[in-house]
């Protein structure tokens, strides 16, 4: 419900705060003197578009903002939590609107898109303006409205399960069928490219170990020359290294027979020693082994010149080749056993589609049991409220679907027909009236009249009010043509309807005034040579006051404050 509503610089207004309470909310006031302006606020905060226009003149914007208590309300909870939006049983929406037309939402001081808040309104309130968008006018919305009276929210989850199932299995079945249409063009490429990549049959790492061979077959002269020289030098010379580290060891050694400070040096020069005979040992033997092979020089240039080219035509390297070979591999091997494969996605598919129709048509036999309890119930709701020789239908329409391939696509399948449908069902269902003798019912949307909508609107409501999950409905000049005994009549269903809803409504029928649980009155006043609006929560006597003004005009008399009593309650 709305707890409050605060307007600062909208319009007429300059500043005020209103306090709505539970149960029916009336506003009432002279022509011209702001209570749509409340409204088309509160619309501002519900996301609806905000124009410069609206900025009181001399003010640098206009700040609208909305106190909600969303308990229960599971919609808004789900859609806080996906926009990560932190909340407990009350929210704050505030709408900000600049001289220069740029529009700011904030909800619980957490800037969102204005589609968000759109959409976060759309589950807080109904708004039912004369000439506004009206949720009941919108025929996608009707199924809804069927479903919620019924209460087949079950049927329907099951139903958007099974729905999800089969597009889930479809989209496997037509990926599958997709890449055997492409591989059989590509399959003689690929049996090509896979023979041929085996013939070459690179190993990782392969260019990298015979450039390394490479390197060394093409310097094998040098390296056998310069072993051998390190060989000589290191130990076999008249004075090589090795010779002349023992004569150094053996010189220490005597010179630490003398004095042990030589022991460390002595044992050094072993080291040394040491070290100069593993890398003797190590040319030697390296020298003995080198290969002067020209054969297999020319065999590693021609294989480094054929993976040089095969590099570059898959992918740039060799681990790109090799892994290339192994994806085509595997799709013609694929190719190879699609038949198989897709029979028994096909299978899948048609025992998805079977559990889908088995549920759809259930859901639509729910369907139109209710519409008959609900076609009658609104019948009678519409003469209470003076629309005595309505007719109200609820279509609920099947459609064939005549195109191809229809075993592709998520369709409902009874017998041997197909048919269009969605994630809720097979049925289209919109809602038909016609509120004059002779004349066959059409679609709700096209119904002109603002006073026949509006009753129409509360009949509907009336009906389906204890499954509408929309905590607040606004009504916007209900009262537009109707006569004072048909506004006594609206107005006792608009105090039903209040039990289940919070509502608010601008009216001037004291018939519909004096029903209120809260009762407010808005004014236009001249402050500063400038037209400022007020709203006043009214006491019981005032109350009293307001619809017996409402009742005599501004003369009040005390017959009409009687009647307001009579009206209201009061003995």
């Amino acid at each position: 419900m709305l707890k409050s509503l605060s307007i600062k610089n909208y319009a007429l207004i300059d500043e005020l705060e209103i306090e709505f309470g539970t149960g029916l909310n009336i506003i009432t006031g002279e022509t011209g003197a702001g209570k749509s302006i409340i409204i088309d606020a509160l619309s501002l905060v519900l996301g609806e578009r905000a124009t410069s226009d609206e900025v009181r003149s001399g003010t640098e914007k206009a700040v609208v903002e909305g106190v909600f208590t969303i308990s229960g309300n599971r919609k808004v909870k789900r859609l806080l939590d996906a926009a990560e939006i932190e909340s407990d049983e009350e929210i704050i929406v505030r709408r900000e609107v600049s001289q220069k037309g740029q529009s700011r939402a904030f909800v619980n001081d957490t800037p969102v898109p204005i589609a968000q808040l759109k959409e976060l309104g759309d589950h807080l309130v109904d708004l039912h303006g004369q000439h506004e968008h009206q949720s009941l006018l919108r025929p996608e919305t009707h199924i809804d409205l069927l479903d919620d009276f019924g209460g087949l929210e079950t049927l329907v989850r099951n139903f958007k399960a099974a729905y999800s199932d089969l597009n889930r299995e479809l989209s496997e079945l037509k990926d599958l069928i997709s890449k055997r249409d492409a591989l059989k063009e590509k399959r003689e490429l690929y049996a090509f490219q896979i023979k041929e990549i085996d013939a070459i049959d690179p190993q990782p790492g392969e260019i990298d170990r015979l450039e390394a061979e490479l390197k060394i077959l093409e310097n094998s002269e040098k390296l056998f020359e310069v072993t051998m020289k390190l060989y000589e030098l290191l130990y076999d010379s008249e004075s090589s290294i090795h010779d002349q580290l023992v004569v150094v060891r053996n010189q220490l050694e005597d010179l630490s027979q003398i004095d042990k400070s030589f022991d460390p040096l002595k044992e050094e020069s072993e080291s040394a020693k040491a070290v100069v005979d593993e890398i003797t040992r190590f040319v030697q033997s390296y020298s003995s082994k080198i290969d002067f092979n020209p054969e297999r020089l020319e065999e590693i240039r021609e294989r480094l010149g054929a993976l040089s080219m095969f590099r570059k035509k898959y992918g740039g390297s060799l681990e790109a080749a090799i892994e290339y070979r192994e994806k085509i591999g595997k799709e013609f091997e694929l190719a190879e056993n699609f038949d198989e494969a897709i029979h028994k996605l096909g299978a899948n598919v048609a025992s998805a589609r079977t559990g889908l129709s088995e549920i759809a048509e259930r859901l639509s036999a729910k369907r139109r049991e209710v519409a008959e309890r609900v076609t009658r119930s609104i019948v009678g709701v519409l003469a209470e409220i003076g629309i005595e020789n309505a007719k109200f239908e609820i279509n609920i329409q099947n459609e064939t679907y005549s195109g191809e391939a229809a075993e592709l696509r998520p369709l409902v399948r009874l017998g041997k027909d197909f048919y269009e449908t969605t994630d809720k069902g097979f049925d289209s269902v919109e809602f038909f009236i016609s509120t004059n003798v002779g004349e066959e019912p059409r679609p709700l949307a096209k119904v002109a009249s603002g006073g026949e909508i509006s009753r129409i609107m509360l009949a509907m409501k009336t009906i389906l009010a204890k499954s509408d999950r929309l905590p607040l409905l606004v009504f916007d000049e209900i009262d537009v043509g109707i006569s004072g005994r048909i506004g006594a009549k609206v107005g006792r269903s608009l105090k039903n309807l209040s039990g289940y809803h919070q509502i608010i409504a601008i009216t001037h029928l004291p018939q519909i005034a004096g029903m209120a649980d809260v009762h407010f009155r808005v004014e236009k006043s001249v402050k500063g040579k400038r037209a400022v609006t007020h709203v006043a929560r009214l006491s019981e006597d005032e109350r009293v006051l307001e619809v017996a003004r409402l009742l005599s005009g501004e003369d009040v008399t005390q017959s009409s404050i009687s009647g307001a009593k009579e009206l209201i309650g009061i003995k």
